[in-house]
Protein backbone atom coordinates (compact mmCIF):
# COMPACT_ATOMS: atom_id res chain seq x y z
CA UNK A 1 0.00 0.00 0.00
CA UNK A 2 2.72 2.44 0.79
CA UNK A 3 4.72 1.76 -2.34
CA UNK A 4 1.54 2.10 -4.41
CA UNK A 5 0.99 5.01 -2.67
CA UNK A 6 4.31 6.72 -3.43
CA UNK A 7 3.55 5.23 -7.04
CA UNK A 8 0.69 7.51 -7.58
CA UNK A 9 2.31 10.92 -5.25
CA UNK A 10 5.24 10.50 -8.42
CA UNK A 11 2.79 10.21 -10.93
CA UNK A 12 1.10 13.32 -10.50
CA UNK A 13 3.78 16.08 -11.10
CA UNK A 14 3.34 14.41 -14.68
CA UNK A 15 -0.32 14.49 -14.98
CA UNK A 16 -0.10 18.25 -14.02
CA UNK A 17 2.08 18.71 -16.90
CA UNK A 18 -0.40 17.20 -19.20
CA UNK A 19 1.79 14.06 -19.83
CA UNK A 20 -0.47 11.10 -21.05
CA UNK A 21 -1.12 8.62 -18.44
CA UNK A 22 -0.85 5.99 -21.17
CA UNK A 23 2.85 7.06 -21.09
CA UNK A 24 3.00 7.06 -17.45
CA UNK A 25 1.16 3.11 -17.21
CA UNK A 26 3.88 2.08 -20.11
CA UNK A 27 6.92 3.57 -18.03
CA UNK A 28 5.74 2.10 -14.53
CA UNK A 29 5.28 -1.05 -16.02
CA UNK A 30 8.85 -1.46 -17.75
CA UNK A 31 10.35 -0.26 -14.67
CA UNK A 32 8.26 -3.22 -12.29
CA UNK A 33 10.04 -5.64 -15.03
CA UNK A 34 13.50 -4.25 -14.74
CA UNK A 35 13.11 -4.09 -10.64
CA UNK A 36 11.83 -7.45 -10.28
CA UNK A 37 14.75 -8.55 -12.51
CA UNK A 38 17.48 -6.85 -10.41
CA UNK A 39 15.43 -8.31 -7.43
CA UNK A 40 16.20 -11.36 -8.91
CA UNK A 41 20.01 -11.78 -9.20
CA UNK A 42 20.46 -10.32 -5.73
CA UNK A 43 18.18 -12.44 -3.75
CA UNK A 44 20.40 -14.82 -1.56
CA UNK A 45 19.56 -18.37 -2.28
CA UNK A 46 19.47 -20.48 1.05
CA UNK A 47 18.95 -24.23 -0.89
CA UNK A 48 22.84 -24.89 -1.07
CA UNK A 49 23.25 -23.97 3.10
CA UNK A 50 23.47 -27.30 5.67
CA UNK A 51 20.36 -28.09 7.27
CA UNK A 52 21.25 -26.67 11.09
CA UNK A 53 22.60 -23.62 9.08
CA UNK A 54 19.02 -23.21 7.43
CA UNK A 55 17.45 -23.53 10.25
CA UNK A 56 19.46 -20.78 12.13
CA UNK A 57 18.32 -18.82 9.31
CA UNK A 58 14.73 -19.43 9.33
CA UNK A 59 14.98 -18.56 13.14
CA UNK A 60 16.77 -14.74 12.24
CA UNK A 61 13.64 -14.20 9.71
CA UNK A 62 11.27 -14.99 12.44
CA UNK A 63 13.42 -12.48 14.56
CA UNK A 64 12.85 -10.03 11.99
CA UNK A 65 9.26 -10.41 11.92
CA UNK A 66 8.78 -10.16 15.56
CA UNK A 67 11.16 -7.02 16.50
CA UNK A 68 8.07 -4.51 15.85
CA UNK A 69 5.31 -6.91 18.01
CA UNK A 70 4.66 -6.51 21.68
CA UNK A 71 5.82 -10.39 21.81
CA UNK A 72 9.63 -9.06 20.85
CA UNK A 73 11.39 -9.09 24.77
CA UNK A 74 10.47 -13.00 24.38
CA UNK A 75 11.31 -12.70 20.16
CA UNK A 76 13.95 -15.63 20.53
CA UNK A 77 11.47 -17.88 22.47
CA UNK A 78 8.67 -17.20 19.82
CA UNK A 79 10.96 -17.61 16.88
CA UNK A 80 12.41 -21.18 17.63
CA UNK A 81 8.93 -22.07 18.68
CA UNK A 82 7.89 -20.93 14.99
CA UNK A 83 10.53 -22.43 12.99
CA UNK A 84 9.46 -26.24 14.78
CA UNK A 85 6.18 -25.69 14.08
CA UNK A 86 6.64 -24.79 10.22
CA UNK A 87 9.61 -27.60 9.82
CA UNK A 88 6.94 -30.14 11.12
CA UNK A 89 4.82 -29.77 8.40
CA UNK A 90 5.17 -31.01 4.62
CA UNK A 91 6.33 -28.21 2.42
CA UNK A 92 2.75 -28.82 0.43
CA UNK A 93 0.71 -28.67 3.57
CA UNK A 94 -1.48 -25.97 4.02
CA UNK A 95 -0.20 -23.38 6.69
CA UNK A 96 -4.10 -23.85 8.55
CA UNK A 97 -2.13 -26.99 9.69
CA UNK A 98 -0.48 -25.08 12.39
CA UNK A 99 -3.43 -24.06 14.68
CA UNK A 100 -2.79 -21.09 17.34
CA UNK A 101 -4.82 -21.69 20.93
CA UNK A 102 -4.93 -18.79 23.49
CA UNK A 103 -5.03 -19.52 27.36
CA UNK A 104 -5.29 -16.88 29.16
CA UNK A 105 -2.83 -16.85 32.81
CA UNK A 106 0.65 -17.35 32.97
CA UNK A 107 3.09 -15.62 31.52
CA UNK A 108 4.76 -15.41 27.83
CA UNK A 109 7.03 -17.90 28.59
CA UNK A 110 4.51 -20.42 29.56
CA UNK A 111 3.71 -20.72 25.84
CA UNK A 112 4.13 -24.39 24.91
CA UNK A 113 4.27 -26.16 21.01
CA UNK A 114 2.31 -29.23 20.43
CA UNK A 115 3.18 -31.69 18.08
CA UNK A 116 -0.09 -32.69 16.90
CA UNK A 117 -3.73 -30.83 16.78
CA UNK A 118 -5.16 -29.49 20.58
CA UNK A 119 -7.98 -28.12 21.46
CA UNK A 120 -9.97 -27.23 24.67
CA UNK A 121 -12.27 -29.63 25.75
CA UNK A 122 -15.81 -29.18 24.81
CA UNK A 123 -18.92 -29.25 27.26
CA UNK A 124 -19.39 -32.19 28.74
CA UNK A 125 -21.85 -34.22 31.04
CA UNK A 126 -22.40 -35.90 33.59
CA UNK A 127 -20.25 -38.79 33.37
CA UNK A 128 -17.36 -37.21 31.43
CA UNK A 129 -15.69 -38.03 34.97
CA UNK A 130 -15.21 -41.49 34.61
CA UNK A 131 -13.82 -41.27 31.01
CA UNK A 132 -10.27 -42.73 30.88
CA UNK A 133 -8.09 -39.58 29.82
CA UNK A 134 -4.94 -41.41 28.58
CA UNK A 135 -4.44 -43.31 25.18
CA UNK A 136 -1.68 -44.72 23.70
CA UNK A 137 -2.06 -45.56 19.68
CA UNK A 138 -6.05 -45.26 19.88
CA UNK A 139 -8.15 -45.75 17.76
CA UNK A 140 -10.22 -42.86 16.25
CA UNK A 141 -13.72 -42.13 15.03
CA UNK A 142 -14.87 -39.06 13.83
CA UNK A 143 -18.57 -38.08 13.57
CA UNK A 144 -20.88 -35.55 12.33
CA UNK A 145 -23.92 -37.12 14.01
CA UNK A 146 -25.73 -35.99 17.06
CA UNK A 147 -25.58 -38.91 19.79
CA UNK A 148 -28.71 -37.64 21.59
CA UNK A 149 -32.66 -38.22 22.76
CA UNK A 150 -33.98 -36.54 19.74
CA UNK A 151 -36.23 -33.43 21.11
CA UNK A 152 -39.86 -33.50 19.67
CA UNK A 153 -40.26 -31.00 16.99
CA UNK A 154 -42.77 -28.00 17.27
CA UNK A 155 -46.06 -28.57 16.72
CA UNK A 156 -45.76 -32.29 16.16
CA UNK A 157 -48.96 -34.63 16.52
CA UNK A 158 -48.91 -38.13 17.19
CA UNK A 159 -52.47 -39.74 17.15
CA UNK A 160 -52.33 -42.97 19.42
CA UNK A 161 -55.87 -45.43 19.79
CA UNK A 162 -54.36 -46.81 23.58
CA UNK A 163 -51.83 -46.06 26.20
CA UNK A 164 -49.49 -49.24 25.01
CA UNK A 165 -48.78 -47.72 21.56
CA UNK A 166 -47.62 -44.35 23.22
CA UNK A 167 -44.63 -46.80 25.41
CA UNK A 168 -43.95 -48.13 21.80
CA UNK A 169 -42.85 -45.00 20.29
CA UNK A 170 -40.43 -44.52 24.01
CA UNK A 171 -38.95 -47.69 23.14
CA UNK A 172 -38.60 -47.08 19.88
CA UNK A 173 -36.37 -43.87 20.28
CA UNK A 174 -34.13 -45.75 22.91
CA UNK A 175 -33.68 -48.39 20.42
CA UNK A 176 -32.44 -46.01 17.63
CA UNK A 177 -29.96 -44.38 20.07
CA UNK A 178 -28.99 -47.80 22.29
CA UNK A 179 -28.27 -49.01 18.12
CA UNK A 180 -26.10 -46.33 17.29
CA UNK A 181 -23.86 -46.89 20.48
CA UNK A 182 -23.65 -50.54 20.01
CA UNK A 183 -22.10 -49.74 16.61
CA UNK A 184 -19.73 -47.22 17.58
CA UNK A 185 -18.93 -49.24 20.64
CA UNK A 186 -18.47 -52.89 18.32
CA UNK A 187 -16.17 -50.27 15.83
CA UNK A 188 -13.28 -50.48 18.36
CA UNK A 189 -13.09 -46.91 18.37
CA UNK A 190 -11.80 -45.45 21.69
CA UNK A 191 -11.61 -42.12 20.69
CA UNK A 192 -14.85 -40.35 19.57
CA UNK A 193 -15.41 -37.09 18.58
CA UNK A 194 -18.45 -35.26 16.82
CA UNK A 195 -19.36 -32.13 15.69
CA UNK A 196 -22.90 -32.20 17.08
CA UNK A 197 -23.87 -32.52 20.42
CA UNK A 198 -23.07 -35.76 22.85
CA UNK A 199 -25.83 -36.51 25.06
CA UNK A 200 -25.88 -36.79 29.05
CA UNK A 201 -27.29 -40.95 27.98
CA UNK A 202 -24.16 -41.70 25.28
CA UNK A 203 -21.76 -39.48 27.68
CA UNK A 204 -22.43 -42.91 30.34
CA UNK A 205 -22.94 -45.23 27.85
CA UNK A 206 -19.36 -44.40 26.47
CA UNK A 207 -17.48 -43.91 30.00
CA UNK A 208 -19.31 -47.49 31.21
CA UNK A 209 -16.93 -49.17 28.33
CA UNK A 210 -13.87 -47.20 29.21
CA UNK A 211 -14.64 -44.98 25.51
CA UNK A 212 -13.09 -41.32 25.71
CA UNK A 213 -16.23 -38.90 23.25
CA UNK A 214 -16.32 -34.90 23.12
CA UNK A 215 -19.14 -33.58 21.61
CA UNK A 216 -19.42 -29.82 19.55
CA UNK A 217 -15.67 -29.91 18.52
CA UNK A 218 -15.52 -26.97 16.32
CA UNK A 219 -15.01 -27.69 12.28
CA UNK A 220 -11.48 -26.19 12.24
CA UNK A 221 -10.30 -28.55 14.85
CA UNK A 222 -12.27 -31.30 13.16
CA UNK A 223 -10.79 -30.92 10.09
CA UNK A 224 -7.36 -30.19 11.00
CA UNK A 225 -7.38 -33.67 13.39
CA UNK A 226 -9.20 -35.60 10.57
CA UNK A 227 -5.98 -34.78 8.40
CA UNK A 228 -3.38 -35.69 11.22
CA UNK A 229 -5.42 -38.79 12.28
CA UNK A 230 -6.23 -39.99 9.03
CA UNK A 231 -9.82 -40.81 9.74
CA UNK A 232 -12.76 -40.23 7.90
CA UNK A 233 -15.81 -38.08 9.05
CA UNK A 234 -19.14 -40.56 9.27
CA UNK A 235 -22.26 -39.30 8.92
CA UNK A 236 -23.69 -42.88 9.77
CA UNK A 237 -22.74 -45.30 12.61
CA UNK A 238 -23.99 -48.17 9.60
CA UNK A 239 -20.73 -49.79 8.07
CA UNK A 240 -18.40 -48.67 10.14
CA UNK A 241 -15.11 -50.08 9.25
CA UNK A 242 -11.12 -50.31 10.66
CA UNK A 243 -10.71 -48.19 7.74
CA UNK A 244 -12.38 -45.04 8.49
CA UNK A 245 -10.56 -44.44 11.67
CA UNK A 246 -7.77 -42.87 12.53
CA UNK A 247 -5.08 -43.08 15.19
CA UNK A 248 -2.22 -41.21 16.43
CA UNK A 249 0.87 -41.90 19.01
CA UNK A 250 -0.68 -40.80 22.26
CA UNK A 251 -4.10 -39.04 23.20
CA UNK A 252 -4.43 -37.45 26.59
CA UNK A 253 -6.80 -34.70 28.63
CA UNK A 254 -4.43 -32.11 29.86
CA UNK A 255 -5.02 -29.33 32.46
CA UNK A 256 -3.50 -25.80 30.98
CA UNK A 257 -4.07 -22.64 32.55
CA UNK A 258 -8.03 -23.24 34.29
CA UNK A 259 -9.23 -25.53 31.07
CA UNK A 260 -9.18 -29.07 30.06
CA UNK A 261 -7.21 -29.56 27.06
CA UNK A 262 -7.51 -32.58 24.60
CA UNK A 263 -4.29 -33.16 22.63
CA UNK A 264 -3.46 -35.51 19.80
CA UNK A 265 0.16 -36.35 19.62
CA UNK A 266 2.61 -38.53 17.42
CA UNK A 267 -0.15 -38.52 14.41
CA UNK A 268 0.94 -40.32 11.36
CA UNK A 269 -1.33 -39.16 8.65
CA UNK A 270 -0.71 -35.67 8.33
CA UNK A 271 1.84 -33.37 10.15
CA UNK A 272 0.39 -30.89 12.25
CA UNK A 273 1.08 -28.19 15.17
CA UNK A 274 -0.51 -26.72 17.44
CA UNK A 275 0.87 -23.43 19.90
CA UNK A 276 -0.84 -23.12 22.63
CA UNK A 277 -0.27 -18.92 23.74
CA UNK A 278 0.14 -18.01 27.07
CA UNK A 279 -0.86 -14.43 28.66
CA UNK A 280 -2.50 -11.95 31.62
CA UNK A 281 -4.89 -10.38 29.36
CA UNK A 282 -7.25 -11.26 26.26
CA UNK A 283 -6.05 -8.44 24.04
CA UNK A 284 -2.58 -8.93 24.44
CA UNK A 285 -3.05 -12.53 23.32
CA UNK A 286 -4.87 -11.47 20.88
CA UNK A 287 -2.14 -9.36 19.40
CA UNK A 288 0.40 -12.25 20.20
CA UNK A 289 -1.73 -14.31 17.97
CA UNK A 290 -1.63 -11.57 14.79
CA UNK A 291 2.52 -11.60 15.31
CA UNK A 292 2.94 -15.30 15.46
CA UNK A 293 1.23 -15.35 12.58
CA UNK A 294 3.13 -12.82 10.32
CA UNK A 295 6.16 -14.48 12.12
CA UNK A 296 4.79 -17.88 10.56
CA UNK A 297 3.79 -16.58 7.29
CA UNK A 298 7.41 -15.10 6.67
CA UNK A 299 9.24 -18.48 7.90
CA UNK A 300 6.75 -20.61 5.79
CA UNK A 301 7.46 -18.41 2.55
CA UNK A 302 11.15 -18.24 2.97
CA UNK A 303 11.27 -22.25 3.47
CA UNK A 304 9.33 -22.62 0.29
CA UNK A 305 11.17 -20.28 -1.73
CA UNK A 306 14.43 -20.41 0.01
CA UNK A 307 15.52 -17.19 -1.47
CA UNK A 308 15.95 -13.71 0.76
CA UNK A 309 16.68 -9.95 0.69
CA UNK A 310 18.21 -7.48 3.20
CA UNK A 311 15.51 -5.84 4.87
CA UNK A 312 15.55 -2.39 6.81
CA UNK A 313 14.70 -0.66 3.25
CA UNK A 314 18.18 -1.92 1.87
CA UNK A 315 16.38 -3.78 -1.18
CA UNK A 316 14.47 -1.11 -1.75
CA UNK A 317 17.28 1.13 -1.89
CA UNK A 318 19.00 -0.94 -4.16
CA UNK A 319 16.34 -1.09 -6.43
CA UNK A 320 15.86 2.93 -6.80
CA UNK A 321 19.58 3.29 -7.48
CA UNK A 322 19.20 0.61 -10.53
CA UNK A 323 16.33 2.04 -11.52
CA UNK A 324 17.66 5.89 -11.70
CA UNK A 325 20.88 4.66 -13.16
CA UNK A 326 19.33 3.20 -16.27
CA UNK A 327 16.91 5.66 -16.67
CA UNK A 328 20.32 7.88 -17.83
CA UNK A 329 20.43 5.17 -20.64
CA UNK A 330 17.20 6.25 -22.03
CA UNK A 331 15.94 9.11 -23.59
CA UNK A 332 12.56 10.62 -23.93
CA UNK A 333 9.96 11.02 -21.28
CA UNK A 334 10.07 7.63 -20.48
CA UNK A 335 13.68 8.48 -18.92
CA UNK A 336 11.71 10.79 -16.33
CA UNK A 337 8.48 8.11 -15.08
CA UNK A 338 11.25 5.27 -14.86
CA UNK A 339 13.85 7.86 -12.68
CA UNK A 340 10.33 8.51 -10.38
CA UNK A 341 9.56 5.17 -10.41
CA UNK A 342 12.88 4.49 -8.74
CA UNK A 343 12.77 7.63 -6.54
CA UNK A 344 9.18 6.26 -4.83
CA UNK A 345 11.19 3.23 -3.49
CA UNK A 346 12.94 5.61 -1.07
CA UNK A 347 9.91 6.01 1.11
CA UNK A 348 10.41 2.74 3.03
CA UNK A 349 13.61 3.44 4.66
CA UNK A 350 12.10 7.40 5.34
CA UNK A 351 9.29 5.67 7.04
CA UNK A 352 11.40 3.70 8.96
CA UNK A 353 14.12 6.68 9.60
CA UNK A 354 10.98 8.41 10.79
CA UNK A 355 9.43 5.45 13.05
CA UNK A 356 12.71 4.91 15.04
CA UNK A 357 13.00 8.98 15.84
CA UNK A 358 15.85 9.27 13.56
CA UNK A 359 16.91 12.58 10.98
CA UNK A 360 15.11 10.73 8.16
CA UNK A 361 17.37 13.42 5.97
CA UNK A 362 20.44 12.48 7.56
CA UNK A 363 19.83 8.61 7.30
CA UNK A 364 18.27 8.61 3.36
CA UNK A 365 21.65 10.38 2.14
CA UNK A 366 23.88 8.33 3.95
CA UNK A 367 22.36 5.37 2.52
CA UNK A 368 22.49 6.85 -1.15
CA UNK A 369 26.11 7.51 -0.87
CA UNK A 370 27.10 3.54 0.78
CA UNK A 371 24.36 1.89 -2.31
CA UNK A 372 26.88 4.29 -4.79
CA UNK A 373 29.09 0.73 -4.65
CA UNK A 374 26.96 -1.86 -4.86
CA UNK A 375 30.00 -4.59 -3.84
CA UNK A 376 29.70 -2.87 -0.25
CA UNK A 377 26.47 -0.94 0.34
CA UNK A 378 24.02 -3.22 -1.52
CA UNK A 379 22.78 -4.36 1.44
CA UNK A 380 23.22 -1.40 3.85
CA UNK A 381 19.41 -0.20 5.60
CA UNK A 382 18.11 0.95 8.65
CA UNK A 383 19.34 0.34 12.00
CA UNK A 384 15.92 0.96 13.77
CA UNK A 385 17.35 0.54 17.70
CA UNK A 386 20.57 2.93 16.94
CA UNK A 387 19.34 5.46 14.50
CA UNK A 388 21.58 4.59 11.59
CA UNK A 389 22.62 2.48 8.96
CA UNK A 390 23.63 -1.04 8.88
CA UNK A 391 24.49 -3.96 6.94
CA UNK A 392 21.18 -5.61 6.99
CA UNK A 393 22.09 -9.03 5.57
CA UNK A 394 24.75 -9.62 8.27
CA UNK A 395 22.69 -8.29 11.08
CA UNK A 396 20.18 -11.38 9.72
CA UNK A 397 17.49 -8.33 9.12
CA UNK A 398 15.59 -10.64 6.05
CA UNK A 399 12.69 -11.18 4.27
CA UNK A 400 11.77 -13.60 1.88
CA UNK A 401 12.37 -12.21 -1.95
CA UNK A 402 8.51 -13.45 -2.94
CA UNK A 403 7.57 -11.37 -0.68
CA UNK A 404 8.94 -8.19 -1.44
CA UNK A 405 8.31 -9.43 -5.20
CA UNK A 406 4.56 -9.95 -4.82
CA UNK A 407 4.38 -6.57 -3.01
CA UNK A 408 6.40 -4.61 -5.87
CA UNK A 409 3.81 -6.13 -8.27
CA UNK A 410 0.57 -5.83 -6.66
CA UNK A 411 1.50 -2.17 -5.82
CA UNK A 412 2.53 -1.42 -9.57
CA UNK A 413 -0.72 -2.76 -10.60
CA UNK A 414 -2.60 -0.98 -8.02
CA UNK A 415 -0.92 2.12 -9.48
CA UNK A 416 -1.60 1.54 -12.84
CA UNK A 417 -5.03 0.81 -12.84
CA UNK A 418 -6.13 3.93 -10.94
CA UNK A 419 -3.99 6.03 -13.65
CA UNK A 420 -6.27 4.60 -16.11
CA UNK A 421 -9.13 6.24 -15.05
CA UNK A 422 -9.21 9.18 -17.36
CA UNK A 423 -12.70 10.67 -16.30
CA UNK A 424 -15.03 10.59 -13.35
CA UNK A 425 -18.75 11.29 -14.31
CA UNK A 426 -20.74 12.81 -11.53
CA UNK A 427 -24.52 12.18 -11.03
CA UNK A 428 -25.95 15.81 -9.93
CA UNK A 429 -28.81 13.65 -8.54
CA UNK A 430 -25.50 12.52 -5.24
CA UNK A 431 -25.16 16.08 -4.38
CA UNK A 432 -26.42 16.35 -0.89
CA UNK A 433 -27.94 20.01 0.62
CA UNK A 434 -26.44 20.96 3.59
CA UNK A 435 -28.10 19.41 6.53
CA UNK A 436 -30.06 17.33 4.18
CA UNK A 437 -30.39 13.84 2.39
CA UNK A 438 -29.83 13.36 -1.52
CA UNK A 439 -32.60 12.64 -3.70
CA UNK A 440 -31.45 9.26 -4.35
CA UNK A 441 -28.33 9.55 -6.83
CA UNK A 442 -25.83 6.46 -6.60
CA UNK A 443 -22.98 8.77 -6.59
CA UNK A 444 -19.96 9.26 -8.94
CA UNK A 445 -19.53 6.84 -11.77
CA UNK A 446 -15.77 5.91 -12.80
CA UNK A 447 -14.77 4.47 -16.16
Amino acid sequence: MVLAVEFLKQAKQFLEEQLPPQIIIKGYKKACELALGRLDEIALDLSKTSEDKKVELLKKCAETALCSKLVNKEKGFFAEMVVKAVLSLDKSAHVNMIGIKKVTGGSLADSMLVDGVAFKKTFSYAGFEQQPKLFVNPKILLLNLELELKAEKDNAEIRINKPEEYQQIVDAEWRIIYEKLEKIAESGAQVVLSRLPIGDLATQYFADRKIFCAGRVEESDMARTRLATGADIQTTVNGLTPEVLGSCGKFEEVQIGSERWNIFSNCPSAKTATIILRGGAQQFLEEADRSLHDAVMIVRRAQRTERVVGGGGAVDLELSRYLKEYSRTISGAEQSVVAAFGKAFEVIPRALSINSGADATNILNSLRSLHQNPETGMWMGVDCYNCTTINTMDAYIWEPAIVKRNALASATEAACLILSIDETVKNPLSEQPAGGKGKGGKGPMRR
